[in-house]
């Protein structure tokens, strides 16, 4: 399969070096306003190939990503002093509309994957852009925010993150929701399990947990500037999913009626993602705490969306 990048700052040229080194896919395009970026992040990349997989790494412009099945959208503008959100966005969703037309006059049928942010805003304005199903849209949404829940959690319980079955949902950011309430480790539900093995999940480490996953980001930004290596292995994991159709449940973000009230917005769900793109939307049973928090980001999401015009 066939994988383009648009934009190759850090975390465009991490989901590439992590899609590379996985041998996920035959062919990765990196594509760049500043084409000597683009043609330096490939070669970096292309030599670490050898020693991993069979993997071929290039640069060029929108046309070498002709045939391409999944595009990730790493592309964007940075805020500036004093800039509003609203501001910001507006300047993105300028030039995700001379993005997207681009990439789909040479990949007509690949699938959006968008880790720009705020990316569940972003997902949304670009399934108005493109006009494509929100099926064939997503974003990059929670997936990392579930990662570092999983971690936090494995690592309280002694325990590998991949026996922990866990979620974060709504917003990538402030107003995201930890699922408690149906954590699981195995097959058993979180609470019985830290109690069977004597690492009991107390208020004290609810709000540990709580604050490192919200707030991960922050202390990385604060110690080196930006995140990447993260969100790069993320999007790597939601393109192996559709390039081996794995009908594999990830957080990720689509435009979906989920949460009364706010129909046709963008946020994070469990959702089975294939190489169709997302085939189904799940919703999780929730506290009624965690039922009211996952409404008010998805309002908020709606509100943003809405002050804006992100259809587009």
């Amino acid at each position: 399969m066939k994988v383009g990048i648009v934009g190759t700052g850090m975390v465009g040229s991490a989901a590439g070096y992590a899609l590379a080194l996985k041998g996920t896919v035959a062919r990765l395009v990196m594509v760049d306003l500043n084409a000597d970026l683009a043609l330096a992040q490939a070669q970096d990349i292309a030599h670490a190939v050898p020693f991993a997989s069979a993997t071929v790494v290039e640069a060029g412009g929108y046309e070498a990503l002709k045939g391409a099945a999944v595009v990730i959208l790493a592309c964007g503008v940075g805020q500036k002093p004093g800039e509003s959100r609203l501001a910001l966005l507006a300047r993105n969703a300028a030039v995700f509309r001379d993005v997207i037309g681009a990439v789909l006059r040479h990949a007509p049928d690949a699938i959006l994957l968008i880790a720009s942010n705020p990316v569940d805003i972003m997902t949304q304005i670009s399934v108005g852009l493109s006009g494509l199903p929100a099926s064939r849209v997503i974003g990059s949404g929670t997936i990392l925010d579930t990662a570092r829940f999983r971690s936090l959690l494995g690592a309280h319980l002694g325990i590998a993150p991949g026996s922990v079955h866990a979620y974060v949902l709504g917003e990538h950011g402030d107003s995201e929701v930890l699922a408690w309430s149906n954590a699981r480790a195995g097959s058993v539900p979180l609470l019985s399990f830290a109690a069977q093995i004597g690492a009991p999940i107390t208020e004290a480490v609810r709000a540990r947990i709580d604050d490192g996953v919200r707030n991960a980001a922050y202390t990385i930004i604060r110690g080196k500037g930006a995140t990447w290596y993260g969100i790069g292995a993320g999007l790597a994991r939601i393109v192996q999913a559709i390039a081996r159709d794995e009908q594999a449940v990830l957080s990720v973000s689509c435009v979906g009626d989920a949460v009364p009230g706010c129909p046709g917005t963008a946020f994070s769900l469990p959702r089975v993602v294939g190489a169709a793109g997302v085939t189904a939307e799940l919703m999780p049973e929730l506290s009624p705490d965690e039922a009211r928090a996952l409404t008010a980001s998805a309002t908020l999401l709606a509100r943003t969306a809405a002050e804006l015009g992100a259809a587009g």
